[in-house]
C-alpha cells in the first residue's frame, strides 16, 4: 500500500500511508485509537475505496470496489466483533454464500469434508464441522473466522484485535494458529493494542498517529518504551502515575465472605487506596466484583457498610462496578453519551452533575453529548462509563479489566482518573490481567486462587511473586 490517503465528510483521516507485507511474515500494526489503523485495513479489504494511493498485490496493482473484490485478490479480514450466524453449523458458516451445488443442491457432505480438512490442517479437533456455532467458546469461534479465510485461499490475513475477547489461556491458541498461517506462506496483519503480543508475534511494526504513517521498524530493534513513544509521544515510565502516599478510613471490609463460587474472603479497602485483585483464569475476581457489587452477593460472612443483597442496594451504599464487558453490560449502546453518562443518577432519583463537567472531567474528545454511544473508540466508550459512576461520588469504586480494548493513550487517561478519584477519597478495587498495570497502578495487591485469597502483597511486587501466589500452593 503506497501513499494511502482518505476523508470523510472533508475530515482527513489517511494521509500519505505507505505498507508492507511479505508472504510468511506477521506484521503489526499499532496507534492509538483514531490513528488510522481500522480505516487503513477497510481499505485493504475492500470496505472503503482509497482518494488515493495504490494497492499492489504480488507486483499487480489492484483496486476494490466492494469487498468481494478484495476476497478474490486472496484478502480476508477477522473483525474483532465475529461476522458468525450462531444458529448455523461452522460449515455453513465457512461457505456462507458460496456453497458447493450438486445437481442444483448444496452439496452439504462436500462442505463439511472441506471444512473438516482445515480445521485438521489447523490441528483443530475440539468441535466437527456440523457443530452449531452458538455452542462454541470464543476461541472456537475465532478459529471458524480463521477457516473461513483459508477456505477463501486468503494469501493477506487481517486480524482486528484477534485477542480482546479471549481468557489468558485461550492466547496460546491463537498464536499457534497464526504461526500456522505463517507455515503456510500467509502474510498475517496483527492489529493489536497489547503490546506484548506485538513482541511474541511479529517481525516488523508499523506505528500510525493522526492517520500518519510515523514509522516501520524491526520489532528486534525497539522496546515497549520505544513503541508506546512512537505512538503517543511520551515515555512508558510516565505510563503509571505516582501512588498514594496516604490512605484513609475503610470504605469497605468484608469478614469470612462467601458464595457458591467464592470462600473466606476477608479484606479491606480504604479511601485513597488502589487495591489490585490479582489470579488466574477461574479464580474468582470477577465473582468477587459482583458480590461486592451485589449482583452474585455474599451468601456468607459479614460486610460493611452492608453487605448488598442486589445491585440497588449496592449503588445506594456509594458501590460502583465498571464491569469487564461496557458493551454488554456497561453501556446502552444506542442512548446517547449524554443518557448514558446519567443513567446511575437517573436510576437513583438523584440529580446528576453537568454532563458537560462530567465529559470534560473524564477528557472526552470530542465531548458530544448527543453523539450515540456505540460509534466512540473503545476508550471513549469507557470513560462514558466512568462518567456514569461519578455522578453518584461512590465512596468505593470496582474496576474489572478498565483498558481492556483501548489504546495506550486512553490507558494513561484511565489510570490518571482511577488515581484522581483515589486522591479524593474513593476507595478503589482493581482487576486486571495485565500483571504490568496491575502492579504499577496498585497501592497493594489481593491475590486470589480458587476462589480464596492466597495472599496480600505490597505495592510494586515482582510479577513473579504474584504469579507463585496465583498459580502454586503458597500463600503470603
Amino acid at each position: 500500500m503506497t501513499g494511502i490517503g482518505k476523508s470523510f465528510l472533508g475530515v482527513r483521516v489517511l494521509s500519505e500511508v505507505g505498507l508492507a507485507v511479505e508472504a510468511g511474515e506477521v506484521h503489526a500494526v499499532v496507534g492509538e485509537n483514531g490513528a488510522g489503523k481500522s480505516t487503513l485495513m477497510k481499505i485493504l479489504a475492500g470496505v472503503h475505496t482509497p482518494d488515493a494511493g495504490t494497492i499492489t498485490i504480488d507486483g499487480r496493482e489492484v483496486s476494490f470496489n466492494h469487498p468481494l473484490d478484495a476476497q478474490r485478490a486472496g484478502v480476508a479480514i477477522i473483525y474483532q466483533e465475529f461476522t458468525l450466524l450462531p444458529e448455523r453449523s461452522v460449515a455453513e458458516n465457512v461457505f456462507l454464500g458460496r456453497e458447493p451445488l450438486r445437481r442444483g443442491l448444496v452439496d452439504r457432505a462436500a462442505m463439511d469434508g472441506a471444512t473438516a480438512a482445515l480445521l485438521a490442517e489447523l490441528g483443530e479437533d475440539s468441535f466437527g464441522p456440523r457443530d452449531p456455532v452458538k455452542r462454541l467458546s470464543v476461541a472456537q469461534q475465532q478459529v471458524v473466522e480463521i477457516v473461513k479465510a483459508l477456505s477463501l485461499d486468503a494469501r493477506i490475513v487481517v486480524m482486528d484485535e484477534p485477542t480482546a475477547a479471549l481468557a489468558d489461556h485461550e492466547v496460546e491458541l491463537l498464536y499457534r494458529l497464526v504461526r500456522r498461517l505463517q507455515e503456510r506462506g500467509i502474510a498475517v496483519l496483527y492489529i493489536s493494542h497489547r503490546l506484548r503480543e506485538v513482541f511474541d508475534l511479529a517481525s516488523r511494526v508499523t506505528v500510525l498517529k493522526d492517520g500518519r504513517l510515523v514509522s516501520t521498524v524491526a520489532a528486534a530493534d525497539v522496546t515497549s518504551d520505544d513503541l508506546v513513544r512512537l505512538m503517543v509521544g511520551r515515555d512508558l515510565g510516565t505510563y503509571f502515575p505516582a501512588r498514594s502516599s496516604s490512605t484513609g478510613d475503610v470504605r469497605l471490609s468484608v469478614t469470612g465472605g462467601g458464595n457458591a463460587r467464592l470462600s473466606d474472603i476477608s479484606l479491606e479497602l480504604r479511601a485513597g487506596e488502589i487495591v489490585g485483585i490479582a489470579g488466574l483464569q477461574g479464580s474468582g475476581r470477577s465473582s468477587l466484583a459482583k458480590a461486592l457489587f451485589g449482583a452474585a452477593p455474599f451468601t456468607t460472612g459479614t460486610m460493611t457498610p452492608v453487605r448488598p443483597r442486589s445491585v440497588r442496594e449496592a449503588v445506594a451504599a456509594g458501590i460502583g462496578l465498571v464491569t469487564e464487558d461496557r458493551k454488554a453490560e456497561g453501556l446502552a449502546l444506542r442512548q446517547s453519551v449524554r443518557d448514558n453518562a446519567l443513567l446511575v443518577a437517573r436510576a437513583i432519583g438523584r440529580p446528576g452533575a453537568s454532563v458537560r463537567d462530567l465529559l470534560d472531567r473524564v477528557r472526552l474528545s470530542p465531548p458530544r453529548p448527543s453523539q450515540e454511544v456505540r460509534y466512540l473508540s473503545g476508550g471513549n466508550q469507557q470513560k462514558v462509563v466512568l462518567a456514569k459512576w461519578m455522578t453518584l461520588a461512590p465512596d468505593v469504586l470496582l474496576f474489572d479489566e478498565p483498558t481492556r480494548g483501548v489504546d495506550v493513550g486512553a490507558k494513561a487517561a484511565i489510570h490518571d482518573l482511577m488515581r484522581e478519584l483515589a486522591e479524593d477519597g474513593t476507595a478503589i478495587m482493581m482487576i486486571s490481567s495485565e500483571l504490568p498495570e496491575l502492579i504499577g497502578m496498585s497501592d497493594r495487591v489481593i491475590v486470589l486462587r480458587d476462589g480464596r485469597v492466597a495472599g496480600t502483597l505490597p505495592a510494586g511486587s515482582s510479577e513473579e511473586a504474584v504469579m507463585r501466589l496465583a498459580a502454586s500452593e503458597e500463600t503470603a
